[in-house]
């Protein structure tokens, strides 16, 4: 393999497909890179049997061949090179030159042979959706996907998208998020679980107003992004039935200004620690929230204004996942629908369905 390309360009790629990249791993060649270059293309490739990101760029192909080098080594090189281009060159002991301006570096490499071959999903009819939508979408779900679950399937983002509709659900035991948007889409129905990994990745690399393509098989599932090919392995188990948690009668409802509410909860979680962990208590009335928090370092009180109807009532909440759910409400106020005190809440916008948040109260002390 012989080729000369642009060392900026080149690192750029390589520092997004590494993140693809296993880093301990029992099959040595997962551990790196591969390069293939051939017809005037070098493309690259990471893949850690869960994920797998590729994707081209131009080169001066010399001569073709393909060669896997240590994705950690490589992306410190690209970074490091002088000049503005680069010349790589592999031979047949598998050794790599790697030269730019006056630097030069020679690197073992694994034989493309021993590298896994990326998962193929042809579904027929891919989902076509703009980029900066699905990367609110997902921004506005993935907080809540569980970090450790006994099941797996929570620890994704449920995808489903039916009759030019596409609705992203999360949850994770303690709190529920949901995002609504109309596509045009006249597909089949699709319902799978996409990994909290795949989906950060997916968002990293949308960049500007390029659309994203999915193509949904019965195991894996593949985003295009521009030049970017992201393959990833869904995930299989039984899904939360989440429509009982969001199907229950509401006792009041409450409208406030969703930055209001955000700064009243930061000011009152500043006596919150890790050493000094506290709920903190609302108290909902019909046109004032008062807002108040407990710990051993002292107390903290303060009050929002609201409009509203319905019962009087003083719930307690994991300061973290009120603030986690306010803050990706893109809308001037919410509505936050009520039940009782020992049910969750529900954080809708004012007008329309593009959100829901439900989060769990925690019980308070008596005082």
């Amino acid at each position: 393999m012989k080729l000369i390309c642009d060392t900026q360009k080149l690192s750029e790629i390589c520092s997004n497909v590494q993140r693809a990249v296993s880093t301990k791993s029992f099959i040595p060649a997962i551990e790196g890179i591969l390069l293939n270059a051939e017809e005037n293309q070098l493309n690259l490739t990471g893949y850690d049997l869960e994920v797998g990101v590729s994707t081209n760029m131009e080169a001066k192909v010399e001569e073709a061949g393909s060669i896997v080098l240590n994705a950690r080594i490589l992306c410190d090189i690209l970074r490091s090179l002088p000049a503005e281009t680069v010349r790589i060159e592999s031979d047949e002991r598998l050794v790599c030159r790697i030269k730019s301006g006056d630097a030069e570096f020679s690197l073992i490499g694994i034989s493309a042979a021993e590298y896994p071959e990326l998962p193929s999903v042809e579904s027929g009819f891919p989902i076509v959706i703009g980029g900066e939508l699905l990367k609110d979408m997902i921004r506005k779900t993935i907080f809540a996907t569980a970090e450790n679950d006994v099941k797996v399937v929570h620890t994704g983002v449920r995808f489903e998208i039916r009759d030019k509709k596409i609705r992203l659900v999360a949850v994770d035991g303690f709190r529920l998020a949901i995002r609504n948007e109309e596509i045009d889409y006249e597909g089949e129905e699709k319902v799978f679980v996409a990994p909290k990994k795949t989906l950060n990745e997916v968002v990293k690399l949308i960049t500007g107003e390029e659309t994203v393509s999915m193509n949904v098989g019965k195991r894996f599932i593949v985003f295009e992004i521009g030049s970017y090919r992201i393959v990833s392995r869904l995930l299989d188990g039984e899904f939360l039935n989440y429509q009982a948690a969001i199907s229950g009668a509401v006792h009041a409802t409450i409208r406030v200004n969703t930055r209001m509410l955000i700064n009243s909860i930061e000011r009152t979680s500043l006596i919150i620690t890790d050493r000094a962990k506290s709920p903190i208590r609302c108290i909902f009335d019909s046109d004032l929230i008062r807002i108040s928090s407990t710990t051993a370092l002292g107390t903290a009180n303060d009050r929002v204004p609201c409009s509203g109807d319905g019962e009087k009532m003083e719930i307690g909440f994991n300061n973290r996942y009120l603030l986690d759910a306010l803050r990706v409400c893109d809308t001037d106020e919410v509505i936050v629908s009520l039940s009782s005190p020992i049910l969750p809440i529900l954080i809708t916008p004012t007008e329309g369905e593009a959100f829901l948040f439900l989060v769990l109260p925690v019980r308070l002390k008596t005082e």
